[in-house]
């Protein structure tokens, strides 16, 4: 299933923030992604429409199965993308930012390939 870049942050700033914390809150994924707290209660609703995530009574967010692989396979392309371009000696907060650009719309090809040089380095 194909899904827009913005679902993919929110869903990697979820993950992020439930290793980060052990719960995922609204206003927090406001914090980390520099948006307002409306635009979360936006995004939440469609995500949780898809069934990517639920929300308890608390306003608690938990990422389902399929909203979880989502997540994970974006974090993990963050994380493999910020780690070549650090190698490459880029400076570590920009090597977030670009990664950050880039882990959306990189082709499975290329990511694989970076990803075989950055584990023989």
């Amino acid at each position: 299933m194909k899904i827009q870049k913005a679902a993919e942050d929110y869903l990697e700033a979820m993950l992020m923030l439930k290793e980060k914390n052990g719960y995922i809150r609204s206003i927090d994924i406001a914090q980390l992604l520099g948006v307002t707290k409306p635009s979360v209660t936006y995004s939440t609703k469609r995500l949780r429409e898809n069934g990517y995530i639920t929300m308890d009574e608390n306003g608690l967010i938990t990422l389902t199965d399929s909203g979880m692989a989502i997540a994970e396979n974006i974090y993990n392309r963050h994380k493999v993308l910020t780690d070549f371009f650090i190698k490459l000696g880029v400076p570590a907060e920009t090597a977030r930012e670009d990664a950050c650009k880039v882990e959306h719309d990189l082709s499975p090809e290329t990511f694989n390939a970076i990803s075989a040089l950055n584990v023989r380095s």
